[in-house]
């Protein structure tokens, strides 16, 4: 977990916070390949401040000129501007909001990004310096805005306010007159959110919807970054539910509520489920050797006694080189998976290691550790792999696919199998 003491931040308090909840990039598994660092980290916990720091909508400048622009942002105040042409521009000030606090996401370093996202298309490699690394994340990609007093309520909004206090919608960004009168707009490859119902009790996906900058709701664009705004999403809110995703084009986040952390597993529970799976002592049935599954957090290095599974039956094997066939084509730039014949039923297909997933919070229950991510071997509770195998994450422009949320790999149908251990022979 992170302290509730961030780097540079005097704001959050010490002793006895009162936590919001958690934001956890999918494809990690609990911590960033080189360590988490800062405001760099796959996970980030949000606390009340000791002194609020949210901000809300005051006074609409409707401007002519450069000059007026820089006349209003001179101010110091947070501000967005909607440039409508050259020669107009709408200016909407922030005045201090003393009921929220703000905490910003993106892909920048800069001071005013509390929490720094790294791009995890590339298969959870993380880049050296993400805010000059090509990206489709966007440097203040969004905001999360939480109520101080409870229920504690977290809306999420599209950008974020850069180191100027400004949040600059150009002449070819997606923007529009609301009836009521307000500006609004949407970012490039904009802000997409899913809230499901019940979970992780009785999970049930929802849809996927836009957020615009201020805070509204919309059906999908046509593409990722259409210029046209999908249809206003009657009735439904920002407002951020334990298990909500929140996707912002390159890395996809999953926000947990305090309480839902709460009732969530431990990485203690976790490890005590490994320690109970190794006590049972299974077996290769080829080589008779007992396995084990390596300690939580993992090595990224094979051990000797590691687990394999052939993931067309779910057998569990000690690495062999029995029934070796050629590989799989490469996916993804990844490596393929050998395929094998099992010895125990001889189906054949991707031979795999099988790694614990060691990130709490996306698990779905407390279960044992029954069941397997196709392709890549994450092993995690039949619940935990029945849900995120039903849950298509956007992918490119248009297309949505399921992912392991340990490892960001795409799965392939149906995206899980059952492991089948071979116990001690007495």
């Amino acid at each position: 977990m992170n302290s509730p003491k961030e780097d540079g931040d005097d704001d959050t308090p010490v002793k006895d916070p009162v936590k919001y909840g958690e934001l956890v990039i999918l494809g990690y598994n609990g911590s960033l390949p080189c360590g988490d660092r800062g405001r760099r980290k796959s996970r980030f916990a949000l606390y009340r401040r000791a002194k609020a720091n949210g901000v809300k909508p005051s006074t609409v400048h409707i401007l002519n000129t450069p000059q007026d622009s820089k006349a209003v942002h001179s101010r110091g105040q947070h501000s967005i501007s909607f440039t409508l042409s050259r020669n107009q521009t709408v200016v909407v000030e922030y005045c201090h909001d003393n009921n929220t606090d703000m905490f910003q996401i993106g892909r920048s370093t800069e001071s005013p990004i509390d929490f720094v996202v790294t791009d995890t298309s590339g298969g959870g490699k993380e880049s050296e310096d993400p805010s000059i690394a090509p990206s489709t994340i966007s440097r203040f990609a969004c905001r999360v805005v939480c109520e101080r007093s409870p229920p504690y309520t977290a809306r999420i909004y599209a950008a974020g306010f850069d180191s100027s206090k400004n949040i600059f919608l150009g002449e070819k960004a997606t923007k529009w007159k609301n009836p009521d009168g307000h500006m609004d707009g949407l970012t490039t490859n904009g802000v997409l959110v899913m809230h499901p119902e019940g979970f992780p009790d009785e999970p049930k996906q929802g849809l996927w919807r836009e957020i615009s900058v201020c805070g509204d709701v919309y059906a999908l664009r046509e593409t990722r970054s259409g210029p046209s705004r999908g249809k206003l999403a009657e009735g439904e809110s920002s407002a951020l539910r334990d298990g909500s995703l929140v996707d912002l084009c390159g890395a996809t986040l999953l926000w947990r509520t305090g309480e839902g952390l709460m009732r969530a597993p431990t990485l203690r529970h976790l490890e005590a489920l490994r320690q109970e799976l190794n006590a049972s002592r299974p077996q290769c049935p080829v080589g008779l050797s007992t396995l084990a599954f390596p300690s939580l957090p993992r090595s990224h290095s094979l051990e000797e006694r590691q687990p394999w599974v052939y993931l067309s039956c779910g057998h569990v094997h000690g690495r062999h080189e029995w029934g070796q066939r050629d590989s799989d084509e490469p996916r993804d730039n990844e490596e393929p998976a050998a395929r094998r014949e099992c010895p125990l039923c001889r189906s054949v297909g991707p031979y795999v290691p099988l790694w614990l997933g060691c990130e709490p919070a996306v698990y779905a229950d407390a279960g044992a550790p029954t069941h397997a991510f196709v392709p890549c071997g994450h092993v995690c509770s039949e619940k935990t792999t029945r849900y995120w195998a039903e849950t298509p994450l956007p992918h490119g422009t248009h297309a949505f696919r399921p992912i392991c949320p340990f490892c960001s790999c795409a799965l392939s149908s149906p995206g899980w199998t059952r492991l089948i251990f071979q116990g001690p022979i007495d």
